[in-house]
């Protein structure tokens, strides 16, 4: 399933805690896909605190505490790490990572907590999540066969990478426009992993993010920068990113675009997806200006490659959302694909 499918379910399990209405999620998929990352995101857009509990670094006790004695009897201490009402706030979310990685004596510990949401006295705030993440078996991570009462316990997804949605996250992170460009230019490398051979560096949403930082670190040793992309994103990758990045010194100029300047397209493809890219960046950094959106409307429709005009609006939308509807230039453009029926721009959107 795609990150932004899953991000509006576990959008909805959060909301429905309040409601009494909540199960607990449990996120598959191979290392590097971003599970980790869209948790996060959900704590974040409702400004609530993440526990991130990782449980193949815990012992039994940890999660169940430490027995004292009190009188003639004996109690168990509640671990703080554990959420409560009073020193983390009535709302937020349990993160279970690596849960799969967890010994079985530490995951049959977590069974309790996990369905009635309570280990002996303890009790989960009301307002509280439990979402759980790992690698699936084939992944070669460090991972045990989840046992059936703890799988039975949850709903299961698996994340699968999405080229748009990753493009998405990207514009909103400030990722360099050319790992965009490169990245729809080659969309099979955004997630290339072959778990049979076991690569040390390979390209995944998390090491493109990798590949953005070397290139703000070693832009000004570019004897380097081969290297370092290599080390985010494996060699083969690397070597074709470094190609890329090398090429765009070829661009036409993004300023004379967005001035309304005639810009010829470029006539190699990688240019074409190179300039797409720049020219959203552009137009996020200038926050939608309109006479600059205009401009790029007008040039994408200049694409000798019809579909690559509507990937930059489409990515443009992405970028600036609705403040593109307005553009009085939106209108020519869209009756100008209008029978590609590829994408739908609905101001609902």
């Amino acid at each position: 399933m795609r990150p932004s499918h899953i991000e509006t379910i576990l959008d909805r399990e959060f909301l429905s805690c309040g409601e009494g209405q909540h199960t607990p999620v449990m996120l598959w998929g191979p290392p590097g896909v971003g599970k980790s990352q869209i948790i996060a995101g959900i704590a974040t857009r409702h400004n609530v605190p993440l526990i991130d509990l990782r449980l193949s670094q815990m012992e039994p006790t940890d999660l169940r505490g430490i027995p004292f004695r009190k009188g003639e009897y004996v109690e168990w201490s509640v671990p703080a790490m554990l959420p409560d009402a009073e020193r983390h706030g009535p709302c937020g979310i349990l993160f279970l990572d690596e849960i799969n990685a967890a010994p079985p004596t530490v995951s049959a510990a977590a069974y309790q907590l996990i369905l009635d949401r309570r280990l002996g006295e303890y009790a989960i705030p009301q307002g509280w999540a439990i979402f759980a993440a790992g690698n699936r078996q084939g992944d070669r991570g460090v991972t045990y066969s989840m046992p059936a009462p703890l799988a039975n316990r949850f709903t299961h997804y698996e994340v699968e990478p999405n080229l748009d949605d990753w493009i998405g996250w990207a514009l909103s992170h400030n990722i360099d426009e050319r790992i965009l460009g490169f990245l729809r230019f080659r969309p099979d490398l955004l997630f290339n992993y072959d778990a049979a051979h076991n690569p040390v560096a390979f390209p995944s949403p998390r090491s493109w993010e990798y590949a953005h930082r070397a290139l703000a670190k070693f832009a000004d040793r570019p004897d380097l920068l081969g290297d370092a992309l290599q080390a985010s994103v494996g060699k083969s990758c690397g070597v074709e990113l470094k190609a890329f990045v090398d090429n765009m010194e070829n661009l036409p100029d993004i300023d004379a675009i967005l001035a309304g300047a005639e810009i010829g397209v470029p006539k190699s493809i990688d240019l074409q997806y190179g300039v797409a890219s720049a020219l959203v960046r552009r137009a996020r950094e200038s926050a939608g200006a309109p006479d600059k959106l205009a401009n790029i409307l007008k040039y994408a429709r200049n694409f000798p490659q019809r579909e690559m005009g509507v990937m930059l609006v489409t990515d443009l939308h992405r970028a600036v959302g609705k403040p593109l509807f307005a553009v009085p230039e939106f209108v020519g453009w869209a009756n100008s694909v209008a029978e590609l029926m590829l994408y739908d721009f609905k101001p609902s959107a």
